[in-house]
């Protein structure tokens, strides 16, 4: 089959551009904008990963914090920025409950962002407040069975990865938990601790230390298996919920048209960055084992995880402005 020549002269000038795009990148200051208030998992993770990558290039990484919505304002402030790979995103998973559970989204959460690599990934543990006199998931089911729906969970939000992830393991039990949403993680471990709410699903490093101080009892992880960082924990399937789980991650993403070559380029970097030593300590004191992904495995993923949430909050009737 002959190419029409016309074609052939597009794909000749176009080839070069391909070419420059990679080779040019980064040509000034790179940004990425974290979604969540400075201080959390993803935060520190992206001033990690920026330092590195500044090490490398020369260019200034520079931090943005843009918080709020479930992490959708920064999100959209990604995806309608130039797709030359100069502003990128870190969420966690929450990006994907929230682009499943809001109505209207001013920015398609598939095809206007695309994924670099996932970055890590870790457990969500199962607390209470030491005065529920509960130490097993055993007993926090049959507790929840006696209370008949006066047993309260806090959650990040309604919508977030906390409230989803706890009322799947509340309806897997078949047991009724009331639910008090707060704006952040924050306010949720501190009203927990304070005993104000008595149970919260929360992310290691968001609640590790309180347990360690004695101030929450952990019961369980919420991974398939059990993880590195508490191995003395049993996952909830183990402990008494057959066949449930669900995981934190972190990611990187850049806007949906960004060049392949630019994607390629950031993927390669950040996979050497994540096999150093020091880089995996760092991650492991936020909860995380890194994890590199190609870039079209990391969109499949993606796209997985906001169809089954989803379904989640249809079938549990979840859903946001």
């Amino acid at each position: 089959m002959r190419i029409p020549a016309m074609l052939c002269k597009a794909l000749v000038l176009a080839t070069p551009a391909l070419v420059a795009s990679a080779q040019e990148y980064p040509s000034r200051p790179i940004r990425i904008v974290v979604p969540v208030v400075a201080g959390g998992s993803p935060d520190i993770l992206a001033r990690l990963i920026g330092g590195k990558l500044h090490e490398r290039w020369g260019q200034a990484v520079v931090v943005d914090n843009r918080a709020g919505a479930g992490q959708m304002i920064g999100a959209e402030l990604v995806a309608k920025s130039a797709p030359d790979g100069h502003t990128l995103l870190l969420p966690t998973v929450t990006y994907t409950t929230s682009a499943a559970t809001r109505s209207k989204l001013p920015f398609d959460p598939v095809n206007d962002l695309t994924g670099v690599t996932m970055i890590g990934e870790g457990p969500f543990l199962v607390t209470v407040h030491p005065s529920l006199p509960v130490k097993t998931i055993k007993d926090l089911i049959a507790l929840a069975r006696e209370k008949a729906g006066n047993l309260d969970y806090a959650s990040s939000g309604t919508g977030s990865i906390l409230h989803l992830v706890t009322e799947v393991m509340a309806a897997s039990a078949r047991i009724k938990l009331g639910h008090v949403p707060y704006k952040s993680i924050a306010p949720a471990v501190t009203e927990t601790v304070g005993g104000q709410v008595p149970i919260l699903i929360g992310s290691l490093p968001s609640v590790f230390p309180q347990v360690k101080a004695g101030r929450l009892r952990a019961l369980a992880v919420t991974t398939a298996k059990r993880s590195p960082f508490v191995p003395e924990l049993p996952t909830v399937a183990e402990a008494g919920i057959p066949g449930f789980e669900a995981r934190q991650w972190w990611g990187m993403f850049a806007p949906g048209k960004t060049p392949r070559s630019v994607i390629a380029r950031l993927n390669g970097e950040i996979r050497g960055i994540l096999a150093a030593d020091d880089v995996k300590s760092r991650l492991a004191d936020e909860g995380a084992e890194p994890v590199v992904t190609s870039p079209e495995a990391f969109n499949a993923f993606v796209r997985s995880e906001i169809a089954k949430w989803k379904k989640v909050a249809q079938e549990l009737n979840i859903q946001t402005n």
